[in-house]
């Protein structure tokens, strides 16, 4: 009888057990990795684009010019959670996401395939969205209303940024037909710099042309981009993988290469190095790299990046008179987006460094759906750019007054300067 306990718990042991269901857990080192490269993202959405778009614009309008930049941040901040991601992510249509996603309900414990959880996830694309609406009031700086502004933002950010997001990113019908792109060379850039394109051609020139009052905040603003970059590129591997520091690394020497490219162009050109010119060619090697970070090699990070920072610098030769856009943000961020976008399609192939084409896509197959993205893309922004500016243009005026912009900003919309010479006594 004294062996009868033991007999029971052996045949508890080896009796079938049912089974329990597996409760998802997030990877810890990953989600750590992606809140940092969120964070670096907003570093670089923040105080990256305020210094430099303070540095680029007037010196009266350079305050205002901050101020624009931080209410959209703000801005843009509360609409993607309120409907913004929903309608970039949600399931939907292939044109636009669904509603499951409302004032981020519904989200998952991890986001379907990593290994990181959704409101992470969601972290991470809200910083993308701000950097993306705030490169615009840097085209127009010094020449628009604060309140037209935050507006117009909100409007591009639902019927522009968020649909073509969708497109790319969220299963939409670019996804669906093959088109490529890792970090946001298309999605972020070309759309914005486009739309860029747009606002400025809409809103006219400056009255008074003048250039960059602050060279030394612009360089600022610049090197923190390119800080922030590494979170961009990094934060696409949702992970802390070879991936990512492959992506960063190649980001880096792109950024190297794009600087020297422009120099030499600038050199020719003009005779002479800027600081400004020096910042403007990093940061397009920064953006044609976004394309395709982790998928070329060194050599080939670097052969696009001095490509396109040399095609951004050879447009601002020809555009910089037609086109009054004080930061660039077309020449930069659209051409170098859609440069990026194009010269992946060579410099993934294996013969130059790359990791090839997925099984059963072909270059023929790719360079195809690599132009219908952009020319989709491309018109979608300018067209909806154009729209939603001169319908809100209708109701209240974006341009300042003659006297307002010759005073600044500054002084007659907040009432103060952007630089207080005054000693205390």
């Amino acid at each position: 009888m004294h062996r009868l306990p033991a007999i029971t718990l052996f045949l508890i042991m080896v009796a079938p057990q049912p089974a329990f269901a597996q409760v998802a857990v997030a990877d810890s080192g990953d989600t750590a990795w992606m809140m940092l490269c969120a964070l670096l993202v907003l570093l670089a959405a923040l105080p990256g684009l305020a210094l430099r778009h303070a540095g680029l614009a007037p010196m009266r309008s350079a305050l205002t010019t901050g101020v624009q930049g931080l209410v959209v941040a703000a801005s843009v901040s509360l609409l993607w959670a309120l409907v913004g991601y929903s309608l970039a992510y949600a399931p939907g249509s292939g044109w636009l996401g669904g509603r499951a996603h409302l004032l981020l309900a519904s989200l998952g414990a991890l986001r379907d395939g990593l290994t990181v959880p959704e409101s992470t996830f969601v972290l991470f694309q809200m910083a993308l969205a701000m950097l993306a609406a705030g490169l615009l009031p840097g085209a127009v700086a010094g020449r628009v209303r604060l309140g037209w502004m935050a507006m117009f933002t909100l409007l591009w950010l639902l019927l522009v940024y968020a649909p073509v997001v969708h497109w790319v990113w969220g299963g939409g019908w670019l996804a669906n037909l093959g088109v490529m792109d890792f970090a946001g060379a298309l999605v972020v850039h070309l759309t914005a710099g486009f739309s860029a394109l747009a606002l400025a051609l809409v809103v006219g020139k400056r009255r008074a042309p003048s250039s960059g009052h602050a060279p030394v905040l612009g360089i600022s603003g610049g090197l923190l981009l390119w800080i922030g970059w590494a979170g961009i590129l990094g934060g696409w591997s949702f992970g802390a993988t070879d991936n990512a520091a492959t992506a960063v690394l190649n980001g880096h020497f792109a950024a190297c290469a794009g600087l020297f490219g422009w120099m030499l162009v600038e050199r020719i050109d003009k005779g002479r190095v800027t600081a400004n010119g020096l910042v403007s060619g990093l940061l397009a090697g920064l953006v044609a790299i976004s394309a395709c970070a982790p998928l070329v090699g060194p050599g080939g990070a670097m052969a696009i990046g001095m490509i396109a920072a040399i095609i951004c610098r050879l447009a601002k030769a020809l555009l910089g008179r037609r086109i009054d856009d004080a930061a660039d943000i077309f020449v930069i961020h659209g051409l170098g987006g859609l440069t990026g976008v194009l010269l992946l399609l060579f410099f993934v192939l294996p013969a130059l460094g790359g990791v090839g084409f997925a099984t059963g896509i072909s270059l023929g197959g790719a360079f195809v759906a690599q132009s219908i993205g952009i020319l989709a893309v491309a018109l979608w922004a300018m067209a909806g750019t154009a729209i939603i500016a001169l319908m809100l243009s209708v109701v209240s005026p974006a341009r300042i007054s003659a006297r307002e912009e010759a005073e600044g900003l500054d002084v007659t919309r907040h009432g103060q300067p952007s630089w207080d010479f005054r000693q205390e006594s």
